[in-house]
């Protein structure tokens, strides 16, 4: 069986009865203000964020004009441009 040692330990038991005796007060202000630092990209994010929240998810100008087409019977649906979107929006590795 091993046995530690430990010397000067007073000291130590001095310092718990001082608070205990509330002779130290401990420092409450050592502690620094919380900060904040936004990063520029970070700005310009919510800046993109804030002015997309104002556009209109439906386009209701667009949506009466290709409604009327479709009464009169003007609207025209260009077959090759729909593909081309609809290649660009699936990223294929090449065109057939």
């Amino acid at each position: 069986m091993y046995f530690m040692k430990i010397n000067k330990t007073d000291k130590v038991l001095q310092i718990y009865k001082d608070m205990g005796n509330n002779k130290i007060k401990p420092n409450r202000n050592t502690f620094g203000k919380d900060e904040l630092e936004v990063s520029e990209r970070a700005i310009d994010y919510q800046f993109a964020i804030n002015k997309l929240k104002e556009v209109p998810d439906i386009r209701m100008d667009k949506v009466g004009r290709i409604k009327e087409e479709i009464r009169s019977g003007t609207y025209n649906v260009e077959g090759k441009k729909i593909a081309e979107k609809i290649y660009e929006s699936a990223n294929f590795d090449r065109k057939v």
